[in-house]
């Protein structure tokens, strides 16, 4: 059997591979608890003990559970519904593996502290899980709904004038994270009250990094710019012609990133607006971290909603139904 069949055959697998991952991965969160290396699981990279390991192990055992029922009742919808649950409780683990890009800063920047590979592992096994999770709370479904588990009897879409909304929505969301940062590089200090350059820390950034920062170009605003390209291109006609697969996983990694991220960062910018806490950027006005970095937020949800349209309206015809 190829790859491609492999694949194409989804429905008929996502449930076996949704226990057996669950009970791979909590027998490792089992094992780190007993041996005492973490192996990724402490929460944050940050457990002192082995109860970040041992309720880990707790948690993915139950869901294996769930995934006997998911193979057992499958007429029943309480499963599939229930299964959701382990996709965010595996999205939760593996967050930061959705911010991982932000490594490769790390060629532009210097004295970083170096990168937990084991953890990083451990979060994009996570990510995996919550794609397999999701796979068979799917077919689970559509299967108890009479329809079918490959595509759900959905025809292809239009893309609604909504949906071209929300990649506009995406673009204006983080004109001002963009505008602001090139400001800095160009030498305007609005919004910053501290002391030397915004933006751009000598100790930090990398000698490109600084070249670039003199010449007017923020990498941060650069990829900013890149992730407006990514939303217009989810809700243009152009962005059919491009690979779906790709896009697909471009545009969900960076609606589940950074919808929660940019939302922490806006709840932290107003409470420190109003006085009620530090913003840990005392050199920032409050406004800069709820406006222009709390407009990831925005993005994170436009982008999903592009993405949703683009994977409607590139949907192929259904081979089986």
């Amino acid at each position: 059997m190829t790859p491609k069949t492999l694949l194409a055959r989804w429905p008929s697998w996502a449930g076996s591979a949704a226990l057996a991952w669950s009970l791979l991965y909590a027998a490792g969160a089992a094992l780190a608890a007993l041996t005492g290396p973490s192996l990724g699981y402490a929460i944050l990279g940050k457990g002192t003990g082995t109860g970040a390991e041992a309720a880990a192990a707790a948690l993915y055992g139950t869901s294996a559970v769930l995934g006997y029922a998911l193979l057992r009742r499958p007429s029943a919808l309480w499963p599939s519904r229930a299964a959701w649950a382990v996709v965010a409780l595996c999205l939760t683990s593996g967050f930061a593996a959705l911010l991982s890009p932000v490594h490769l800063l790390f060629f532009l920047s210097r004295n970083q502290d170096p990168v937990d590979w084991a953890a990083l592992s451990n979060q994009f096994l996570a990510v995996l899980g919550a794609v397999l999770w999701g796979c068979a709370a799917l077919a689970h479904r559509r299967r108890a709904l009479g329809t079918c588990p490959h595509c759900g009897g959905h025809r292809r879409a239009a893309v609604a004038s909504d949906s071209t909304r929300a990649g506009l929505v995406a673009v204006a969301a983080l004109v001002p994270y963009t505008t602001l940062k090139t400001a800095w590089a160009l030498g305007l200090t609005v919004g910053y009250t501290g002391t030397g350059r915004p933006g751009a820390d000598p100790e930090y950034t990398s000698d490109l990094g600084l070249w670039l920062y003199d010449h007017g170009v923020d990498v941060t605003a650069a990829l900013a710019v890149l992730g407006m390209v990514l939303a217009l291109a989810l809700t243009r006609p152009w962005g059919r012609r491009l690979p779906r697969p790709p896009m697909l996983a471009l545009g969900w990694a960076g609606a589940g990133a950074l919808a929660p991220f940019g939302a922490l960062l806006a709840a932290v910018g107003v409470l420190a607006w109003t006085g009620a806490i530090g913003s840990g950027l005392d050199d920032h006005a409050p406004w800069v971290v709820a406006v222009a970095y709390g407009g990831f937020s925005c993005y994170g949800l436009a982008l999903a909603r592009a993405t949703r349209s683009f994977q409607r309206a590139t949907r192929r015809t259904c081979a089986v139904c």
